[in-house]
């Protein structure tokens, strides 16, 4: 078989179903951990932490160091790790003295792997010979989406069948996606960023570039609006709508993963009709009306309805922000992504944080603390509005 780039871009959208595995997957489980191993539930909190923790640090990482193992290396490799933990989340907990640590060596394994993931499968799309590159990167972040919903529904179905005792199977299962994956990353073309003969931005000379601090706020602030609702999802239908936990991790989260994933199909199908500075503008209007519609909803069925609403209006943000970046800095390179994977994981993190604390202050009033959050979307408007200003100024 000839392998061609069409195929280098399936290879990336199973890649984004790999992250998503990893990165929701081990949550299902935080509750059977406590059981079976009997670890506290605030060690088994900390392992979100530290998943997301080696993330940013190989997203630090890669910056400087991509780019000379070069991108079919590093891509493969985060496979190996992302398999490797999973695998290893069903043998190390039994096999070490201490199973949490078993659980956290398995953790950070495929943790090396997300980040690798988060910071080269981008990239490679960008580097895909074609035009319309805004379309296929908003589909290939949907499939983040879908993924998550997959790993959802089709655990929770496992475990429904088969009993939740069995869940080292489903980790198996898991695993085979980026083994078998690897064998497309090893034969797919892979292209380089930087055209032929020109050369990429220092890390030096990028920090210099007024286009990339913007980037930068507009991916700090992608990854705020996102999971300042999203991680808080579950809970809120919990509290306001006064359902079981089971349900409220079904009918929060996996809502918004599918709303937001629907954006970014939307624009991944029609988005050659459609300004993408345009369409980020109106989505932010409409994540900043979501946010007032959380904290001021006179019943809570409202509120939950304006969840759903902020997963649509945040799914372009992310994937936006890359395209917008990729024409505005074209010789940005990997070390550019990198630093990007990096802003937006720290917003993904701040976010959710912020809300807590404001929450808390205001009696574990949730819909008080999203609604102290609407500085994000404030602040991506905000961002859009400098970039927009910065491309007018720009000789044509």
């Amino acid at each position: 078989m000839r392998f061609q780039y069409k195929h280098t871009i399936y290879a990336s959208f199973i890649g984004y179903i790999v992250q998503a595995i990893v990165n929701n997957f081990v949550p299902l489980l935080f509750l059977t951990f406590q059981s079976e191993y009997g670890i506290s539930l605030d060690k088994i909190a900390l392992l979100t932490g530290m998943n997301f923790g080696v993330q940013l640090a190989v997203d630090l990482i890669s910056a400087k160091f991509a780019d000379r193992i070069g991108y079919r290396r590093c891509i493969i490799a985060a496979h190996i790790f992302s398999a490797a933990g999973l695998i290893g989340l069903t043998v190390l907990p039994d096999f070490l003295p201490d199973p949490y640590l078993g659980i956290c060596l398995a953790v950070g394994t495929y943790a090396i792997g997300g980040g690798l993931i988060e910071v080269l499968i981008s990239p490679i799309v960008e580097a895909c010979p074609g035009k319309k590159k805004e379309k296929a990167m908003s589909l290939l972040h949907s499939f983040y989406c879908w993924g998550h919903v997959g790993v959802v529904l089709l655990s929770s179905l496992f475990f429904l069948i088969f009993g939740i005792r069995n869940w080292r199977y489903m980790a198996i299962i898991w695993a085979v996606i980026p083994l078998l994956n690897i064998s497309l990353f090893a034969k797919v073309p892979i292209a380089s960023l930087i055209k032929e003969g020109e050369t990429g931005y220092s890390i030096g000379e990028l920090f210099t570039k007024r286009a990339f601090w913007i980037f930068m706020l507009l991916m700090v602030c992608a990854g705020s609006c996102e999971q300042a609702v999203s991680q808080w999802a579950s809970a809120y239908a919990e509290s306001g709508l006064h359902v079981s936990k089971a349900i409220g991790d079904l009918a929060g989260p996996l809502l918004f993963a599918v709303t937001m994933g629907s954006a970014r199909l939307f624009y991944g199908k029609f988005g050659e009709k459609i300004e993408l500075q345009k369409f980020m503008v109106l989505s932010g209007i409409l994540c900043l009306c979501s946010y007032l519609m959380i904290g001021f909803a006179p019943i809570p069925l409202l509120g939950f309805l304006g969840c759903a609403l902020c997963g649509l209006s945040v799914g372009i943000l992310w994937p936006g922000t890359f395209s917008l970046a990729a024409k505005g800095i074209p010789r940005g390179g990997t070390a550019m992504f990198a630093f990007f994977a990096l802003a937006g994981d720290l917003g993904c993190g701040s976010g959710p944080t912020y809300v807590g604390i404001l929450a808390d202050a205001f009696g574990g009033k949730l819909n008080m603390g999203i609604l102290a959050a609407v500085i994000f979307p404030i602040l991506l408007l905000i961002g859009l509005v400098l970039n927009a200003k910065m491309v007018s100024e720009m000789p044509s």
